[in-house]
């Protein structure tokens, strides 16, 4: 960019990061990098992050996203923003001027939302950018290392990112301690216990690990598989911590970008742009926020989800001061309660904003769209419920199963919730690390109605038996019949299923 541009671009920042303070959004510092399209497709590979550790997977990654760019398949973000005090963001060099600011505006959004959403409090955000850097420099040692080499490590990473997922997700549940794990498993065995207990029955009860499932696979794999060497635990830890970095934002995405969205809406319609860059604006808004066909764009929920909260909060407050539109809407959103007899999101002194600031910091996508997420707003969206399926001659269709309409909203409802988020991920847990007291190591999945895939199911578990070093079992339902999927100490598959 020329110098002149950039001065351009540096007062625009400074006035919309002027603007985001007026109306209370309380950020990290804020740091800009201007990139070109080939270092934009490189931080995409690694999830944005400057400094990363290698494995094919992220070259594999880069080569996809560069080709299906350079063929006009897909495009490359506005922007990229790293989780991190300071906060680090990423802009396109090539983007027109407006584009830049709409970005930046919308940088502040996202700044906010990881400074203060409660999911976020636990990624150490002072020492993101060194903690990945200091696990690439790990990752590499080993790499290099003549005992251990690339083929060990990159075998162990397949493996591991394989199960990375596999793990507690809500982190404000706290876990309970082993004494406490001991003291309910000893409740437990009492109660189920009709005559008078054996101590030495209970002992030998109390001998079962884990006490309790464990979602913690790649933790519990590191701590009870003795035969690791150190370097291969570190590994396993590495990709760990990674995962719960992450996961915040796979557990807010429809907020986060909802609210950045908002907000970038805000503050541009503050800034007097002139008329220009205010029509482009409004071109490039539309863009973000349109709606995808057949599919969720969580920048069109989120937004539309939290300009109905401001407008709901401000009404209740005084109705006159909203425009036409909106208080249509807000007599539309009342009605409807009153219809159902439901109790609306809680009236009082605050206004929408004051409101908005306190719901973006104690939620997450599920209880947000679980408690905010109107009738109303559902067929203002039109969203529906769909399957494929076969149809008589075989061939694969798409069935719309429930509308917004009537009481179907429930099902749809329902169906969304169960696919945002990690919400979408099975639940597999460590049940037993002795099962038939041959060292075998039981998981489960812990359904919701929703089954496994066979042959993913198959081909994960080999992973499983990779890191274990002894056989593994995993009993879930398939076909909507029980099975146990086996993979024994020689890597061979057996599946199970109860006639």
């Amino acid at each position: 960019m020329k110098a002149s541009d950039l001065q351009e671009l540096h007062r625009w920042a400074s006035k919309a990061s002027e603007v985001a303070q007026e109306y209370g959004l309380d950020c990290f510092p804020q740091e800009f990098e201007i990139c070109d399209h080939e270092q934009m497709l490189g931080y995409m590979a690694y999830s944005g992050m400057p400094s990363h550790y290698p494995h094919w997977s992220y070259g594999k990654q880069f080569e996809k996203q560069k080709t299906m760019y350079e063929y006009g398949v897909s495009g490359l973000p506005y922007e990229m923003v790293i989780n991190s005090n300071p906060c680090l963001a990423y802009l396109m060099r090539d983007n027109s001027m407006l584009l830049q600011v709409l970005t930046v505006a919308h940088v502040y959004g996202h700044n906010d939302f990881f400074k203060n959403n409660f999911t976020f409090r636990h990624t150490s955000p002072n020492y993101t950018l060194q903690n990945f850097k200091l696990h690439a420099d790990r990752i590499r040692e080993y790499i290099e290392d003549p005992s251990i080499g690339i083929e060990r490590v990159e075998a162990l990473l397949d493996a591991a990112h394989a199960l990375s997922l596999q793990c507690r997700r809500n982190l404000s549940i706290a876990k309970p301690s082993e004494e406490k794990q001991r003291e309910r498993f000893v409740q437990q065995f009492i109660q189920n216990s009709q005559d008078e207990f054996d101590e030495a029955d209970l002992e030998r009860a109390l001998r079962k690990v884990p006490l309790e499932p464990e979602e913690d696979i790649l933790l519990f794999i590191r701590d009870h598989n003795h035969n690791l060497e150190s370097w291969e635990k570190d590994v396993l830890t590495i990709v760990h911590e990674q995962t719960q970095y992450f996961i915040p934002q796979m557990e807010t995405k429809i907020m986060n970008e909802g609210w950045a969205s908002y907000w970038h809406h805000t503050i541009m319609n503050k800034m007097n742009l002139p008329q220009d860059m205010h029509m482009e604006f409004l071109v490039r808004h539309s863009q973000v926020l349109r709606p995808h066909p057949g599919g969720l764009n969580p920048y069109h929920l989120g937004y539309q989800v939290w300009n109905a909260l401001r407008i709901w909060y401000d009404g209740s407050l005084d109705a006159g001061d909203l425009r036409k539109d909106e208080l249509q809407l807000y007599k539309a959103m009342k009605e409807d309660f009153e219809i159902r007899d439901a109790v609306p999101p809680g009236t009082g002194s605050k206004t929408g904003h004051e409101m908005m600031f306190q719901i973006r910091e104690t939620d997450r996508d599920v209880s947000f769209l679980r408690q905010y997420l109107t009738p109303v707003m559902m067929r203002e969206l039109h969203l529906f419920e769909f399957e494929n399926k076969k149809s008589h001659r075989g061939e694969s269709v798409t069935v719309v199963t429930s509308i917004s309409e009537g009481d179907e909203w429930r099902k749809v409802k329902k169906s969304l919730l169960a696919n945002i988020g990690t919400a979408s991920l099975p639940v597999i847990k460590v049940e037993d690390a002795n099962f038939n007291n041959k060292g075998t190591l039981l998981l489960r999945h812990y359904g919701d109605g929703r089954e496994l895939e066979a042959e993913y199911a198959r081909r994960t578990m080999e992973y499983v038996q990779r890191l274990w070093e002894n056989p593994v079992v995993l009993s879930a339902t398939i076909q909507k019949k029980k099975s146990l999927i086996t993979i024994d100490e020689d890597g061979k598959a057996k599946v199970t299923i109860d006639e």
